[in-house]
């Protein structure tokens, strides 16, 4: 089968890999149709590595797949040959203190596709999953909307974790795929007045279609005087979806004393500094997004029935040979680029 390999920082080449096999009664065979790029996608490809978990070259990443069926283990039950799935990339142990408790994406066994010393990812034309990881999608929900339903996950997973309620004020900091997702809940959730920041014009462009308060390039204005002036007693919540040091801090800045920093950009550095007179002074809630947990086919309905139209979202598509540019495109944030998709 064909594979577009990692094969060292900003490198890719397309090489012939032995197709997977089916070996236990829960595998699924799956013919990938689409890949998202997604942000720690990106961390690899331009440092090799996202803290800890270092990659080595050659490897195999992307996990915003979606895909069709092509054949089951003696154990599958859920799905059948021809059925069109969304992947969800994580696979938990289902049996340790995390897991029981409800947090499998902390599970302490966990494996993720795309992930170093983990599992191998979906840039390649067929993989194996275990029967857990596939979501059947309805033959009229795209490929990509069924990929993009990982990135909708992930945001659904933030609101709902950070218990957030109609009436709250809310920024989010980034217009990228996450923050536009997150976006996305939000408005459909009837949350607000939102506010929402973005050095790519494009993105305020598809942002202010979702009818946000205030939508601004903080390149271009002083962010923290301008949602002053809609809300003089700051915010209630603010979803950082940069992983911007500096995004973290203005996050911080436009907090109400009592209010919830949601941190759901992945920072490129290994440790971060923050203002902790300002955190405790203003006592000021730090919630982690770790991944998803539990959305997956609630992020599926929302798309299912058109709750949410993610559509426009993405921007750009390539075929598989040429990864390279795709993530070229998406590291450069040229030609207005929102979610670039690789086509198998």
């Amino acid at each position: 089968m064909r594979a577009s390999l990692l094969t060292g920082i900003g490198e890719f080449a397309l090489r012939e890999l032995p197709k997977p096999q089916i070996q236990h009664d829960h595998d699924i065979l799956v013919r990938i149709r689409m890949v998202g790029v997604c942000g720690s996608d990106m961390h690899y490809y331009t440092s090799g590595r996202i803290g800890a978990a270092v990659v080595h070259f050659p490897f195999l990443i992307g996990h915003e797949a979606a895909g069709v069926v092509e054949a089951t283990g003696a154990g599958v039950t859920r799905l059948q040959p021809g059925q069109r799935i969304a992947v969800d990339p994580a696979l938990s142990c289902g049996r340790c203190d995390q897991c029981l408790a409800g947090r499998e994406n902390t599970c302490r066994h966990l494996l993720f596709r795309g992930a170093p010393g983990q599992l191998p990812g979906c840039l390649c034309e067929y993989v194996v999953l275990d029967e857990r990881q596939c979501f059947p999608v309805s033959d009229g929900l795209s490929f990509e909307l069924a990929a993009l339903s990982e990135p909708l996950a992930v945001a659904l997973y933030a609101v709902e974790r950070s218990r957030i309620t109609a009436g709250a004020l809310a920024a989010v900091l980034g217009a990228g795929p996450i923050g536009l997702s997150l976006l996305h809940v939000l408005r459909e959730r009837e949350i607000g007045p939102l506010f929402v920041t973005d050095r790519i014009e494009a993105r305020l462009d598809y942002a202010r279609q979702l009818g946000p308060e205030w939508a601004g390039n903080p390149d271009r204005m002083d962010v923290e005087a301008e949602i002053g002036r809609f809300a003089p007693l700051q915010l209630d919540f603010v979803f950082e979806c940069t992983g911007n040091p500096e995004a973290v801090q203005q996050g911080i800045r436009l907090l109400k004393p009592g209010g919830k920093l949601v941190i759901v950009g992945i920072p490129g550095e290994e440790e971060i500094i923050l203002p902790i007179h300002e955190l405790r002074r203003k006592e000021i809630d730090m919630i982690n997004i770790r991944r998803q947990a539990g959305t997956t086919q609630k992020a599926i309905d929302l798309l299912e029935s058109g709750a949410i139209r993610m559509d426009g979202m993405a921007t750009h598509h390539f075929p598989l040979e040429e990864t390279a540019a795709a993530f070229d495109l998406v590291g450069s944030y040229r030609d207005s680029v929102i979610k670039a998709m690789i086509a198998l």
